[in-house]
């Protein structure tokens, strides 16, 4: 086996050699299979609901659409699924992917599968931009002011985390989670002032956005996401093999020629990219970062050429189907999305930390 040699006679293993790998013959027909449930998913959470289309006439004005034939609805069903119901879908196929993707990032940059968006304070910060924006009752950008106050202060969240967590021009990990739980806690006080001083109405619209919803979703938010997300997503997998030889160590990794500090920077920044943009859509969605990736590096294995893309695609899924069992499941009513995937997410996390500490003996 060849090996490069470390300061201290130790050696590294080459990535050839021994950089994390998907196994063999998993990932294609798990993709295949995402993008196939993803699709039937999609197209059923289009036509279900208090009007309902049927399968065939959805994928029918599809295809009158796009030119491929089909035909057309009538002028109220065309008016709920490309008005109503598609904005919605697409924005929860923007929505899941991001926080899939930003999901197996954080654990990938971290060493540590139990890391997730939140940990370095962007969901908090995005929350203290909407929730100071409604409790100052400001409305410069009409309705886009909540969105853009949360995306903002997501991204300057993570900015403040990153430049406080830096010295001697490096970040360590255990400096960026500590960091990160600060801002957390001092972001939980800024939010816990606002709603003292808010208002009822306005506590009312601050509940709604924080236990995650997509009811308010339209072709512009979709647009306004949407740039983001293809950016994020577009720029993540080109760091899926540094992420891989990140897994040996971050010495090892310097030695097969990673800049690490480099790629923290960026995969952060990423991370607030996707992240931001879906919590000021969509308010905050938790634990589908944390157990898509987990899902798919124990169904795949943990390399990360199919592990970033894939949590894109199972993040997209879970979400598509939170959102239409949030709208059907107490219909007329609608279940808060983020109330609904922690009511499942959290025992099943629970589930897996016990499968983990059983598998390993402990915890040491």
């Amino acid at each position: 086996m060849s090996l490069l040699t470390e300061p201290g006679g130790r050696t590294a293993p080459t990535a050839r050699e021994e950089a994390p790998r998907t196994r063999r013959g998993a990932a294609l027909p798990l993709t295949a299979g995402l993008v196939a449930v993803l699709v039937l998913l999609c197209l059923l959470s289009a036509g279900i609901g208090a009007y309902g289309i049927p399968l065939g006439d959805v994928i029918a004005s599809v295809q009158h659409r796009i030119g491929l034939g089909g035909a057309p609805l009538d002028r109220v069903g065309e008016s709920v699924l490309w008005n109503v119901r598609l904005p919605r879908v697409v924005l929860a196929l923007l929505v899941g992917a991001s926080l899939g993707c930003a999901g197996a990032l954080m654990q990938g940059v971290f060493g540590n599968p139990l890391a997730e968006p939140g940990v370095i304070g962007i969901s908090s910060g995005a929350a203290v931009g909407a929730v100071a924006s409604i409790a100052l009752g400001l409305s410069f950008l009409g309705n886009w002011t909540v969105t853009v106050c949360a995306f903002v202060a997501g991204l300057a969240t993570v900015l403040l985390v990153y430049v406080m967590s830096r010295e001697g021009g490096r970040t360590e990990v255990v400096t960026l989670i500590l960091t990160g739980i600060a801002v957390n806690a001092f972001a939980g006080a800024l939010i816990g002032l606002c709603l003292f001083f808010a208002d009822n109405a306005q506590l009312s619209q601050i509940t709604f956005w924080q236990l995650g919803s997509l009811a308010q979703a339209t072709w512009p938010k979709v647009l306004a996401v949407l740039p983001c997300a293809l950016l994020g997503l577009a720029v993540a997998p080109l760091s899926a093999r540094k992420l891989d030889l990140l897994a040996l160590g971050e010495r090892p990794a310097r030695h097969l020629g990673v800049d690490v500090e480099r790629l923290r920077l960026v995969l952060v920044l990423v991370v607030a990219l996707l992240t931001a943009a879906a919590v000021a859509v969509a308010g905050i969605v938790t634990f589908v970062g944390l157990l898509v990736p987990h899902l798919l590096r124990m169904a795949a294995g943990p390399g990360h050429r199919f592990l970033v893309p894939g949590s894109a695609l199972g993040g997209a899924l879970v979400m598509v189907a939170a959102d239409l069992a949030a709208r059907t499941v107490a219909a007329p009513a609608e279940l808060p999305l983020g109330v609904l995937t922690a009511l499942f997410g959290s025992p099943f996390f629970f589930w897996l930390l016990r499968r983990t500490r059983r598998r390993q003996g402990g915890w040491a």
